[in-house]
């Protein structure tokens, strides 16, 4: 049988057991509708391009995807998902906020 644990508090999960909630976040890059214009059709962006393929030449597959898209995955007891479902930025436990979108 596998064990669960709950990845706030640690204390044990049974599968079988009502009480246990998965939590799934998924991080990704939003991108905005752009406008182009003329003068961005009669740009030449190789130079840019270039740069960029050799800063990304440095990096590994995994900071390549974390750039645009990751995954979380957590197991949560009754009273965590509690906790978590008040405060899921974790906001209060630093003291700051952030302003309004």
């Amino acid at each position: 049988m596998e064990h669960l644990y709950c990845d706030m508090c640690g204390k044990p999960l049974l599968l079988d057991e009502d009480v246990r909630f998965e939590v799934k976040i998924e991080v990704y890059a939003a991108y905005d509708p752009m406008e182009i214009t003329e003068e961005d059709l009669e740009e030449d962006f190789e130079e840019e391009i270039h740069e960029l393929i050799e800063e990304m030449e440095d990096m590994d597959e995994e900071e390549l995807e974390a750039g645009v898209y990751k995954s979380f995955k957590f197991d949560l007891c009754g009273a965590c998902h509690k906790v978590y479902l008040n405060d899921p930025l974790g906001i209060s436990t630093r003291g700051q906020g952030f302003a309004e979108n």
